[in-house]
């Protein structure tokens, strides 16, 4: 019997990094092989925000929500992590209600992705905006540890279905 990484999600991952004024967005294809940045979300209202990547799950079939965590430099949370985390939450809810199903949303370190995203932009003009490519970054770095079998968890929201009446 294999351990298998209970986190993993298999199918199309969309990935959020969550700024107080945009929301970059990047998404995976349905073997986690390919990561793009796909959007930067300018903020208006939380439920407006929410429609709009709800409408962004359906259209791209996403099957979770890999949402970037602003740890402190030594690993611990400070507010910002615990606004992401409550946001998220709310995120979650709002996607099941929209949708009609549950979307599991997964916490990741995105202290983890700044060298990468270096390595990224080398050599490349920095455009203002890049959030959408530090989500993509996000991602990328989560789908490398699944496969590299890093087991690192940063909590996630599965919420349960609807209950029917």
């Amino acid at each position: 019997m294999t351990h298998h990484n209970s986190q993993a999600v298999s199918g199309k991952l969309l990935a959020l990094d969550v700024g107080m004024v945009r929301i970059g967005i990047a998404v995976c294809d349905g073997l986690q092989l390919t990561v793009r940045p796909l959007s930067i979300l300018q903020r208006r209202s939380r439920n407006e925000d929410f429609a709009t990547l709800a409408q962004i799950v359906t259209e791209q079939e996403i099957k979770a929500v890999i949402c970037g965590l602003p740890l402190n430099m030594d690993g611990s949370e400070g507010q910002q992590a615990q606004t992401i985390r409550k946001w998220a939450f709310r995120l979650a809810q709002a996607l099941r209600a929209l949708l009609g199903t549950p979307v599991p949303v997964i916490f990741w370190d995105e202290r983890l992705t700044t060298y990468f995203a270096r390595e990224l932009m080398a050599g490349r003009e920095r455009p203002k905006e890049d959030d959408d490519l530090a989500a993509a970054v996000i991602l990328q770095s989560y789908l490398d540890a699944q496969q590299a079998g890093e087991l690192l968890d940063y909590g996630r929201f599965d919420l349960p279905k609807r209950e029917q009446n």
